[in-house]
């Protein structure tokens, strides 16, 4: 008999969020053999769409095979993968299952991983709700599905431009980014989702790129390269977004010269207000002498 280790709450959270994204993959796989809606090219589906492994756990496996079988199109699923703890973008094909991963590379501090966990632990029992480190990523991955080149981030990452645009220069024609704001969202705050949307959208302009944003109870979206929303959902609310959008290839400027524009300023900005705050303290001194100085 298989054994599912973990609290039974919370086991069930999770295999009910998967039963979700399986359930609205079905249901758009009913309408485009109904006709009503076009086939897509790929499914993207959000960060911790199965926060349990389907390699280790076969009814989630069965669970996500049947909505891939359903739709019959490459499906990027959100995984918290085991042995060691990942948090990934796992790409199925139809019968042929999980085929290749993304795995994040900028982890969050005290969300997927303890700094100094050894000092703190002397320190507070709060490490203990984080008690096994994510293991991060090292590499940029493109997904190629037929024309499609495309490249995931996840979450936290699309704050980072450098990340994305390792992406772009691994041949991404197509960028993804897979979210889940939940946390942020249960007393009905968007702050995080609306940050989280705004800064893809800047990602898009930046890259020349469409950018799908997937999240599991925030805002989705499918956004154009101009930065412009194509399509998008509210909260907290199903909702299934299909668009057509360009494969870009071309190579931005912003990529190009990559993040040396914004060190540079960032370093001046320092010097200027070093040189600032010194001339001001020389200045002090030079009227502090000229008080003190007696008169002739």
């Amino acid at each position: 008999m298989y054994r599912m280790r973990g609290k039974l709450p919370d086991l069930w959270r999770a295999a009910a969020v998967t039963q979700y994204q399986t359930d609205a993959t079905q249901d758009l796989a009913a309408q485009v053999r109904a006709g009503s809606r076009p086939a897509p090219d790929v499914v993207i589906w959000p960060e911790n769409s199965t926060d349990l492994d389907p390699g280790l756990n076969p009814a989630i496996y069965a669970t996500i095979e049947s909505a891939v079988g359903a739709i019959d199109q490459p499906v990027l699923v959100g995984a918290v993968l085991q042995n060691p703890k990942r948090n990934a973008g796992q790409l199925w094909l139809p019968r042929r299952g999980p085929v290749a991963i993304y795995v994040k590379r900028k982890l969050v501090p005290f969300g997927e991983y303890i700094p100094f966990r050894a000092l703190l632990s002397h320190i507070t029992s709060l490490t203990a709700l984080q008690p096994v480190n994510y293991t991060p990523g090292h590499q940029a991955v493109v997904f190629r599905i037929g024309k499609i080149r495309l490249g995931d981030v996840i979450c936290y990452e699309v704050g980072f431009d450098g990340l994305v645009r390792s992406e772009v220069a691994a041949g991404a024609n197509l960028l993804a980014v897979q979210s889940n704001d939940a946390d942020f969202e249960l007393d009905g705050q968007l702050g995080e989702t609306e940050q989280q949307v705004a800064m893809a959208r800047i990602r898009a302009i930046e890259s020349d790129r469409a950018v799908v944003y997937a999240s599991t109870t925030g805002q989705s979206a499918i956004i154009a390269p101009d930065g412009s929303l194509i399509a998008s959902s509210g909260t907290w609310r199903r909702a299934e977004l299909d668009a057509r959008v360009p494969l870009r290839t071309t190579v931005t400027l912003a990529d190009r010269l990559g993040g040396w524009p914004e060190g540079t300023i960032s370093a001046a900005t320092a010097a200027a207000l070093a040189w600032a705050l010194a001339s001001a303290a020389l200045a002090r001194s030079r009227s502090r002498r000229d008080r003190v100085r007696p008169s002739g």
